[in-house]
């Protein structure tokens, strides 16, 4: 019986969302999709999905999976004071990763966050840059790896 069907995947993605928004990090709310324009100065945050695939700890009649999301945080390179960019987005980065290492699930289905790379990937977040809009957006992309029970049923 697969446990990953529509409804688990998109319980997934909104409980990835509502977790992120509940820290109260964000000037804006969390999106679940790339944003078309740039965002407004102050920290603003979207999910997207990055990878999907299984896992070697799977069964012999279930796969297990490893469902991975990008958890972007965004803000305006040319927000004032310049020096509070790096810090703000580092002081939010760090405490989204510090719940997903704590005692965060995401329901019953979810086996673990992958924090140390079991399964490839670790929670890990890389900062850079990206144009959006003709304007500068100072980002950090936070790895988000969630490892998923007997998404699939395996048949013969």
């Amino acid at each position: 019986m697969t446990t990953f069907d529509d409804a688990a995947s998109r319980a997934l993605f909104n409980q990835v969302a509502s977790h992120a928004a509940s820290l109260g990090l964000f000037d804006f709310p969390v999106a679940t999709h790339e944003p078309k324009n740039a965002p407004g100065n102050g920290l603003s945050c979207s999910i997207v999905l990055d990878t999907i695939g299984p896992v070697q700890s799977s069964g012999l009649t279930a796969t297990s999976i490893k469902v991975v999301f990008k958890v972007r945080i965004w803000n305006s390179m040319l927000q004032e004071p310049q020096d509070g960019i790096d810090p703000n987005q580092l002081a939010a980065a760090t405490t989204l990763m510090n719940a997903y290492t704590g005692s965060f699930t995401f329901g019953s289905t979810v086996r673990e966050i992958d924090l140390l790379g079991e399964f490839g990937d670790s929670l890990s977040a890389v900062a850079g840059y990206i144009e959006i809009d003709k304007r500068i957006m100072r980002v950090i992309d936070i790895t988000l790896p969630v490892i998923v029970n007997d998404a699939w049923t395996q048949g013969a």
